[in-house]
């Protein structure tokens, strides 16, 4: 039986996840995701596909986060009609989150034509459009944590609980049958253990070859303690010592859901009622009304303390919702007292560029970064220290306080991903994927260092290359 597996996506980057696997005529994506970061990096969307999407029996997608699932509706536009198996939470979170996509892919698309009508240039179609979403969501099939399923012939998996965000899985995949039937685990985007709301990553026994996250595979995150100590410090400070607005840029779908929790858990130890606290994002609202409706998948903390306190929801109870285009921009006649999260977490879109261009040339104001910033996105930028940042056409000092809180992050840091391959027995093969080449050589070298894991073999996956499967454990490469 012929089996292989392609690496078509966040191979030696974090974004564009997508992995193909084929067993005998038989081929399955894991997931498919948008590639994020600049111009440049955007524009590698509109490429073709590697293989042809008619070919491809069926998805397993990981989660929602849109640089794992944000090209399905592009897959389907090509000739993709087959099932895209996820956990239920992911696909409820998808239908919000794919037409999201799709209006901005239509909106930015209508911006563009604008330019090319000025210079007699054809216009653009989008990569794809709310129809073609719709149509993806139709195709899903919901499938709850431990449930094994076959998903194409001789191919069976079963998603476990991979504490990122809400619904995100690793995938358990076994291929073939009898002796000669290989598992191969796949992580997914793992979270990390003693976060609030979401529970611990599972762990995982058996694998003859791991497919890993490597995101922060050299970085050590704050302990959770220090974490908040650092976020009690940022709001004793601006209360005290400016008079302006906090904002904090957030994915719609896990870090925003996170903050608010905190801010409600908090209240008091941080002085909030001082603030007028805004969740300005309509996705982020219709992500939180998801992870409302999802309780049983939460943590014991969470539920036990919403078991303690009757009618105050800890994701809506100090939290004022901005809906509307118009109630954001009156946000913008405010300029102290407000603490605003919104979209989008690596600030290259959402209603957070607004807020940077009315906030971030005042140095009463304070910036607080919480999650991974692609290169070449504007988040990046700020993080890496830029004096200007261009929105809207407009170059922007930077003048703000910029606060980096490494400690939100839902990624398993460079410990927490080692603790979590080594509990696989005998340390099967592993192979690196959704890092930045950076990352993955310093957990590559600290691997080779470390007497407690010797995996069988280590590789970081490049773009195009395919693995032969049949030959498991030993890895066997065939270049691109």
């Amino acid at each position: 039986m012929r089996m292989t597996l392609q690496f078509l996506g966040a191979t030696e980057e974090v974004t564009g996840s997508c992995h193909l696997l084929s067993v005998d005529h038989e081929h399955l994506l894991l997931d498919c995701g948008l590639i994020q970061g600049g111009k440049a990096d955007e524009l590698r969307n509109h490429e073709p596909f590697a293989f042809n999407p008619e070919s491809i029996s069926a998805v397993v997608l990981s989660h929602a986060h849109i640089d794992h699932s944000g090209r399905l509706p592009l897959l389907v536009k090509s000739g993709f009609d087959g099932p895209i198996y996820t956990h239920k939470a992911t696909a409820e979170l998808c239908a919000i989150m794919l037409k999201d996509a799709a209006m901005l892919q239509t909106r930015d698309t209508e911006r563009v034509n604008k330019k090319r009508a000025k210079h007699d240039l054809d216009p653009l179609d989008p990569l794809f459009t709310v129809e073609d979403a719709e149509q993806a969501i139709k195709q899903f099939v919901p499938l709850e944590y431990g449930e094994v399923t076959r998903v194409i012939p001789h191919v069976d998996i079963c998603l476990s609980d991979a504490g990122h965000i809400l619904g995100s899985a690793l995938v358990e995949l076994w291929l073939g049958e009898g002796k000669s039937q290989k598992k191969v685990v796949f992580s997914g985007d793992l979270g990390r253990a003693g976060m609030p709301i979401l529970r611990n990553p599972t762990l995982v026994d058996t694998a003859d070859l791991v497919l890993m996250e490597s995101t922060y595979g050299n970085r050590f995150h704050r302990s959770w303690t220090e974490t908040l100590a650092e976020l009690k410090g940022i709001f004793a400070k601006t209360v005290n010592e400016s008079q302006g607005n906090i904002l904090l840029p957030a994915f719609s779908v896990g870090r925003a859901q996170e903050l608010l929790y905190l801010f409600h858990l908090y209240a008091k130890e941080w002085d909030l009622g001082r603030w007028k606290i805004c969740l300005d994002s309509p996705m982020a609202i219709e992500a939180t009304r998801v992870y409302v409706n999802n309780y049983p998948l939460m943590d014991e903390d969470f539920k036990r303390f919403t078991r303690q306190h009757p009618g105050q929801h800890p994701l809506l109870s100090n939290i004022e919702f901005i809906q509307t285009t118009e109630e954001s921009m009156a946000l913008n006649d405010i300029h102290k007292g407000l603490i605003i999260i919104a979209g989008s977490g690596m600030c290259n879109g959402g209603r957070i560029r607004s807020h940077l261009e009315h906030n971030l040339w005042r140095p009463e104001c304070d910036v607080i970064i919480c999650g991974y910033q692609a290169i070449g996105t504007p988040g990046r930028t700020l993080v890496d220290g830029a004096k200007e940042l261009t929105i809207h056409g407009n170059s922007i000092t930077v003048a703000a306080k910029l606060h980096t809180v490494g400690g939100l992050s839902a990624h398993a840091d460079q410990a927490e991903l080692l603790r979590w391959y080594r509990h696989f027995e005998g340390q099967p093969p592993l192979i690196l994927v959704h890092g930045e080449p950076e990352a993955q050589r310093g957990l590559v070298e600290v691997i080779n260092q470390d007497p407690n894991t010797k995996p069988q073999a280590t590789a970081i996956a490049t773009h195009g290359d395919k693995l032969d499967l049949t030959a498991l454990p030993k890895l066997v490469w065939k270049p691109a």
